[in-house]
Protein backbone atom coordinates (compact mmCIF):
# COMPACT_ATOMS: atom_id res chain seq x y z
CA UNK A 1 0.00 0.00 0.00
CA UNK A 2 2.79 2.29 0.84
CA UNK A 3 3.86 1.81 -2.70
CA UNK A 4 1.07 3.03 -4.13
CA UNK A 5 1.21 6.14 -1.93
CA UNK A 6 4.97 6.77 -3.21
CA UNK A 7 3.38 6.17 -6.80
CA UNK A 8 1.11 9.27 -6.12
CA UNK A 9 3.27 11.11 -4.26
CA UNK A 10 6.13 10.79 -7.25
CA UNK A 11 3.83 11.34 -9.97
CA UNK A 12 1.19 13.53 -8.33
CA UNK A 13 1.45 16.60 -11.04
CA UNK A 14 1.57 13.78 -13.93
CA UNK A 15 -1.30 11.87 -12.77
CA UNK A 16 -3.93 15.01 -11.82
CA UNK A 17 -3.28 16.56 -15.13
CA UNK A 18 -4.47 13.00 -16.72
CA UNK A 19 -6.80 13.12 -15.03
CA UNK A 20 -8.57 16.63 -14.46
CA UNK A 21 -10.23 17.12 -17.59
CA UNK A 22 -11.63 13.26 -18.49
CA UNK A 23 -15.13 13.29 -19.63
CA UNK A 24 -17.08 11.83 -16.88
CA UNK A 25 -20.15 13.61 -16.92
CA UNK A 26 -22.58 10.04 -17.37
CA UNK A 27 -21.10 8.39 -14.25
CA UNK A 28 -20.78 11.86 -12.39
CA UNK A 29 -24.50 12.47 -13.57
CA UNK A 30 -25.86 8.92 -12.88
CA UNK A 31 -24.84 9.40 -9.06
CA UNK A 32 -25.79 13.26 -8.92
CA UNK A 33 -29.79 12.02 -10.09
CA UNK A 34 -29.28 10.04 -6.93
CA UNK A 35 -28.34 12.55 -4.50
CA UNK A 36 -31.15 14.81 -2.84
CA UNK A 37 -31.06 18.70 -3.43
CA UNK A 38 -28.77 19.71 -0.29
CA UNK A 39 -26.56 16.31 -0.27
CA UNK A 40 -23.28 15.65 2.03
CA UNK A 41 -20.46 13.38 -0.29
CA UNK A 42 -17.33 12.21 0.38
CA UNK A 43 -15.08 11.77 -1.94
CA UNK A 44 -12.91 9.06 -0.86
CA UNK A 45 -9.68 9.18 -2.80
CA UNK A 46 -10.46 12.50 -4.69
CA UNK A 47 -7.03 12.35 -6.74
CA UNK A 48 -6.77 15.52 -9.05
CA UNK A 49 -10.36 17.02 -7.20
CA UNK A 50 -12.18 16.23 -10.39
CA UNK A 51 -15.09 15.19 -9.23
CA UNK A 52 -15.38 17.08 -5.89
CA UNK A 53 -15.09 20.02 -8.21
CA UNK A 54 -18.59 19.03 -10.22
CA UNK A 55 -20.57 17.65 -7.28
CA UNK A 56 -19.91 21.14 -5.86
CA UNK A 57 -20.25 22.92 -8.75
CA UNK A 58 -24.10 21.09 -8.73
CA UNK A 59 -24.60 22.69 -5.49
CA UNK A 60 -23.39 19.84 -2.87
CA UNK A 61 -21.57 19.86 0.58
CA UNK A 62 -18.83 17.84 -0.61
CA UNK A 63 -15.49 16.39 1.59
CA UNK A 64 -13.12 15.38 -0.37
CA UNK A 65 -10.15 12.88 0.79
CA UNK A 66 -6.77 11.45 -0.24
CA UNK A 67 -4.19 9.24 1.01
CA UNK A 68 -1.45 11.49 -1.09
CA UNK A 69 -0.27 14.43 0.36
CA UNK A 70 0.70 16.36 -2.78
CA UNK A 71 -2.78 14.99 -4.50
CA UNK A 72 -4.78 17.05 -1.78
CA UNK A 73 -2.81 20.53 -2.45
CA UNK A 74 -3.51 20.21 -6.20
CA UNK A 75 -7.02 18.94 -5.15
CA UNK A 76 -7.40 22.16 -3.39
CA UNK A 77 -6.12 24.46 -5.77
CA UNK A 78 -8.80 22.58 -8.17
CA UNK A 79 -12.20 22.40 -5.72
CA UNK A 80 -11.02 25.81 -3.75
CA UNK A 81 -11.85 23.45 -0.41
CA UNK A 82 -9.56 22.23 1.64
CA UNK A 83 -8.88 18.60 0.95
CA UNK A 84 -8.02 16.28 3.48
CA UNK A 85 -4.94 14.05 3.66
CA UNK A 86 -6.28 10.81 5.31
CA UNK A 87 -5.45 6.81 4.72
CA UNK A 88 -8.80 5.26 4.25
CA UNK A 89 -8.40 3.00 6.98
CA UNK A 90 -8.62 6.16 9.07
CA UNK A 91 -12.35 6.78 8.06
CA UNK A 92 -14.11 7.00 11.59
CA UNK A 93 -17.56 9.08 10.63
CA UNK A 94 -21.12 7.57 11.53
CA UNK A 95 -24.36 8.21 9.54
CA UNK A 96 -23.06 11.43 8.06
CA UNK A 97 -22.59 11.17 4.02
CA UNK A 98 -25.93 11.18 1.89
CA UNK A 99 -23.39 9.68 -0.87
CA UNK A 100 -19.83 8.28 -0.57
CA UNK A 101 -17.65 8.31 -4.03
CA UNK A 102 -15.19 6.20 -4.34
CA UNK A 103 -13.80 6.56 -7.75
CA UNK A 104 -11.31 4.45 -9.20
CA UNK A 105 -9.33 4.78 -5.59
CA UNK A 106 -10.31 1.27 -3.12
CA UNK A 107 -9.28 -1.01 -5.88
CA UNK A 108 -5.57 -0.06 -4.56
CA UNK A 109 -6.38 -2.40 -0.96
CA UNK A 110 -5.85 -5.67 -0.29
CA UNK A 111 -9.06 -7.45 -0.16
CA UNK A 112 -8.44 -7.83 3.50
CA UNK A 113 -8.26 -4.09 4.15
CA UNK A 114 -10.75 -3.60 1.50
CA UNK A 115 -13.19 -5.28 3.83
CA UNK A 116 -12.07 -3.13 6.85
CA UNK A 117 -12.69 -0.13 4.40
CA UNK A 118 -16.17 -1.44 3.55
CA UNK A 119 -17.16 -2.02 7.09
CA UNK A 120 -16.00 1.82 7.94
CA UNK A 121 -18.21 3.55 4.73
CA UNK A 122 -21.39 1.02 5.45
CA UNK A 123 -20.79 3.07 8.67
CA UNK A 124 -19.88 6.74 7.22
CA UNK A 125 -23.24 6.39 5.26
CA UNK A 126 -26.62 7.80 6.03
CA UNK A 127 -29.35 4.84 5.67
CA UNK A 128 -30.76 5.11 2.47
CA UNK A 129 -27.21 6.56 1.04
CA UNK A 130 -25.83 6.18 -2.19
CA UNK A 131 -21.94 4.35 -2.57
CA UNK A 132 -20.40 4.33 -6.08
CA UNK A 133 -16.90 2.64 -6.65
CA UNK A 134 -15.01 1.32 -9.62
CA UNK A 135 -12.48 -1.22 -10.10
CA UNK A 136 -10.42 -2.25 -13.24
CA UNK A 137 -12.30 -5.24 -14.83
CA UNK A 138 -10.54 -8.42 -14.01
CA UNK A 139 -9.17 -11.49 -11.95
CA UNK A 140 -5.57 -9.68 -11.10
CA UNK A 141 -4.57 -9.10 -7.65
CA UNK A 142 -1.13 -7.12 -6.86
CA UNK A 143 1.59 -4.93 -8.11
CA UNK A 144 0.97 -3.38 -11.48
CA UNK A 145 3.15 -0.34 -12.75
CA UNK A 146 4.14 0.61 -9.21
CA UNK A 147 0.86 0.66 -7.49
CA UNK A 148 -1.40 -2.16 -5.64
CA UNK A 149 -4.69 -3.16 -7.66
CA UNK A 150 -7.61 -5.68 -7.04
CA UNK A 151 -9.71 -6.13 -9.85
CA UNK A 152 -13.00 -7.31 -9.97
CA UNK A 153 -15.85 -8.92 -12.33
CA UNK A 154 -19.12 -8.88 -11.96
CA UNK A 155 -19.45 -12.64 -9.89
CA UNK A 156 -16.24 -11.62 -7.85
CA UNK A 157 -17.48 -8.43 -7.05
CA UNK A 158 -21.18 -9.94 -5.84
CA UNK A 159 -19.35 -12.75 -4.15
CA UNK A 160 -17.25 -10.29 -2.10
CA UNK A 161 -20.30 -8.48 -1.24
CA UNK A 162 -22.14 -11.00 0.32
CA UNK A 163 -20.66 -10.70 3.87
CA UNK A 164 -21.97 -6.56 3.66
CA UNK A 165 -25.87 -7.43 4.16
CA UNK A 166 -26.46 -3.44 4.42
CA UNK A 167 -24.90 -2.92 0.64
CA UNK A 168 -27.53 -3.64 -2.35
CA UNK A 169 -25.82 -3.04 -5.80
CA UNK A 170 -28.95 -0.11 -7.67
CA UNK A 171 -26.46 -0.34 -10.61
CA UNK A 172 -23.47 -2.52 -12.02
CA UNK A 173 -22.05 -1.35 -15.32
CA UNK A 174 -18.71 -2.19 -17.39
CA UNK A 175 -17.43 0.92 -19.33
CA UNK A 176 -14.44 1.71 -21.04
CA UNK A 177 -11.36 3.57 -19.65
CA UNK A 178 -12.27 7.36 -20.25
CA UNK A 179 -8.96 8.63 -20.62
CA UNK A 180 -7.35 9.08 -24.59
CA UNK A 181 -5.54 5.83 -25.94
CA UNK A 182 -6.69 3.70 -23.01
CA UNK A 183 -10.20 2.70 -24.56
CA UNK A 184 -9.16 -1.00 -24.21
CA UNK A 185 -9.03 -0.92 -20.63
CA UNK A 186 -12.37 -1.85 -18.74
CA UNK A 187 -13.85 -1.21 -15.46
CA UNK A 188 -16.46 -2.38 -13.65
CA UNK A 189 -18.55 0.29 -12.13
CA UNK A 190 -21.02 -0.08 -9.22
CA UNK A 191 -23.24 2.15 -7.51
CA UNK A 192 -24.92 0.40 -4.07
CA UNK A 193 -27.33 2.02 -1.66
CA UNK A 194 -27.65 1.21 2.15
CA UNK A 195 -30.26 -0.42 3.69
Amino acid sequence: MNNTIEYYEDNAEVFASQTLDVKFRDVQDKFKALMKEDAYILDFGCGSGRDAKYFLESGFRVKAIDGSKKLCEIASKNTGIFVTHMDFLDLNDEDLYDGIWACSSILHLPKDKLKEVFIKIIKAIKTGGYFYTSFKYGDFEGVRNGRYFIDFTEESFKSFLEEFKELSITELWVTSDARPGRESEKWLNLIMKKA
